[in-house]
C-alpha cells in the first residue's frame, strides 16, 4: 500500500476500502452520510462500503443523478440534517463525489447553492464549516477525490463550477477493487477523462513545475493501459495505473484546464445526457490544435513533451500528429470521434459558446479563445 500526503491524505492499493471506518474515526466522523448512485448500490459496491464502516452508525442518500443538481444537493442535505450527521462518505463515481461536495456546502452554509460558485465571486464564501468529506472512487477518470472543486448543475440549468480548499476530500481511498466490473465503455470515457486532465493541465500556461510532472508521468500510465483496462476489465495492473492517472490528474489540475473543459462543462450543462469524459475525448484533438501556436507551447517544447509520454517519435509545430493520436484513441476505444455521433446539432452552439466564455477553465488555456475561435472548435469537432 502506498500513503501520499500532497494536498489529502490518499490510500492507493486493492484493499484500502477497509480502511473507511478508521478514516472516518480519525477525521472525528461520528455518523456519516453516505453519498452515491443507483449503479453503485446495484453493483454491490455500496454494500462493501457499508460493510466497511462496520458498527459506526450512519445514513445512505443514493439517489445521485448523472449529473448531480442543485435539487439532488438538496435532497442530500434533507437525509443528512434529518439523520444528524456530521460528515459525508462518498462512494462512487465524480457524480456522488461532487453530489458530496455540494451537501458540505448546503449543509452548513445558508442560502442559494450558486452563490458560493466560482465564477459568482463565491469562492471565499466556502468557509471551514463545510462538512468533512471521504472520497471512495469507483470509477477512474474524473479525480474529484483529490480535488478542490465541484462541478453541479443549478437550478437556472448552468453548470458550474465550486472551488475551495475547504471542499478537498479530508481522505482518499483509491481501491482498484471496486473498478473491476466497470464496463468497458464507462471504464473508456471516464479513463479518457483522466487523460484529458493530464494533457490540458500540461497545456496551461500557468507555472507550476511539479504540477507538469505530475500530468506526464499520468498521462504516460494512463495511455499505456487504458486500452489494457477496457478491453480486460479484470487486469489488475491496468485498473491500478488508470485509478493512479485519475488521481495525478485531479493533482495536476490544480494548475488550471482549458478549453476543453469550458466546451465540455457547457455543452454538459445543455445537455446533461452527455458523458463529460466522452466529451473531453471528442473535444481533445481540436484543441490541441489550437494550442499548438500558443508562446508557452512553443517555447517550453511542450508538444513534443506530451508526444514522448504517449510514445510518439515527435509531433509537427501544429499538434497534428499528438491530435491525431487522441482521435485514433479514441476510434479504438470506441468512443464517438466528432460530436454528430453524440447527436449534437450546431443550433445549440452559440449558448454553448456563452457558457464556455463564462467557465472557469476558460481563463486557463494557453491561448486566450474568441467567440469565433469556440465556434470553430465546436465544428472542427463535429
Amino acid at each position: 500500500m502506498a500513503r501520499i500526503l500532497y494536498l489529502t491524505q490518499i490510500d492507493i492499493d486493492f484493499g484500502v476500502l477497509s480502511l473507511l471506518q478508521s478514516e472516518c474515526e480519525r477525521l472525528g466522523i461520528a455518523k456519516p452520510l453516505v453519498v452515491t448512485d443507483p449503479g453503485v448500490r446495484a453493483a454491490g459496491v455500496l454494500d462493501q462500503a457499508l460493510g466497511a464502516l462496520g458498527t459506526l452508525p450512519h445514513a445512505v442518500f443514493d439517489a445521485t443523478p448523472p449529473n448531480p443538481t442543485e435539487a439532488a444537493v438538496r435532497a442530500a442535505v434533507a437525509v443528512y440534517k434529518q439523520h444528524g450527521c456530521d460528515g459525508l462518505v462518498a462512494v462512487g463515481g465524480g457524480s456522488s463525489i461532487d453530489l458530496a461536495k455540494g451537501v458540505a456546502i448546503a449543509a452548513t452554509h445558508p442560502g442559494p447553492l450558486s452563490q458560493y460558485a466560482t465564477i459568482e465571486g463565491g469562492a471565499g464564501r466556502i468557509s471551514t464549516a463545510a462538512a468533512p468529506v471521504i472520497a471512495v472512487p469507483t470509477t477512474a477518470g474524473t479525480g474529484s477525490e483529490v480535488a478542490r472543486g465541484a462541478i453541479l448543475i443549478v437550478d437556472d440549468g448552468r453548470k458550474l463550477g465550486f472551488h475551495n480548499w475547504n471542499l478537498m476530500p479530508k481522505s482518499a481511498l483509491l481501491d482498484p477493487a471496486l473498478t473491476l466490473t466497470l464496463p468497458p465503455s464507462l471504464t473508456a470515457a471516464t479513463g479518457m477523462d483522466a487523460i484529458a486532465h493530464c494533457l490540458e493541465t500540461f497545456m496551461s500556461g500557468a507555472v507550476n513545475p511539479p504540477a507538469d510532472g505530475i500530468a506526464l508521468d499520468g498521462l504516460a500510465r494512463g495511455w499505456a493501459h487504458i486500452e489494457r483496462a477496457t478491453r480486460n476489465g479484470q487486469d489488475r495492473d491496468a485498473r491500478w495505473a488508470m485509478m493512479s492517472a485519475s488521481m495525478q490528474g485531479a493533482l495536476a489540475f490544480q494548475k488550471g484546464l482549458g478549453c476543453v473543459h469550458s466546451l465540455s462543462h457547457s455543452l454538459g450543462g445543455k445537455n446533461p445526457r452527455l458523458h463529460h469524459g466522452t466529451l473531453n475525448a471528442v473535444f481533445l484533438p481540436a484543441v490541441i490544435r489550437f494550442n499548438a501556436s500558443a508562446d508557452s507551447m512553443r517555447r517550453e517544447n511542450r508538444l513534443a513533451r506530451m508526444a514522448h509520454a504517449i510514445g510518439l517519435p515527435g509531433c509537427d509545430s501544429q499538434g497534428t500528429e499528438l491530435a491525431e493520436a487522441v482521435r485514433e484513441l479514441n476510434a479504438r476505444l470506441g468512443l464517438p470521434t466528432g460530436l454528430a455521433q453524440m447527436g449534437v446539432s450546431p443550433e445549440i452552439f452559440e449558448a454553448v459558446i456563452d457558457g464556455a466564455m463564462l467557465d472557469h477553465c476558460h481563463a486557463t488555456n494557453p491561448r486566450l479563445a474568441t467567440r469565433e475561435d469556440y465556434l470553430q472548435l465546436l465544428h472542427d469537432s463535429m
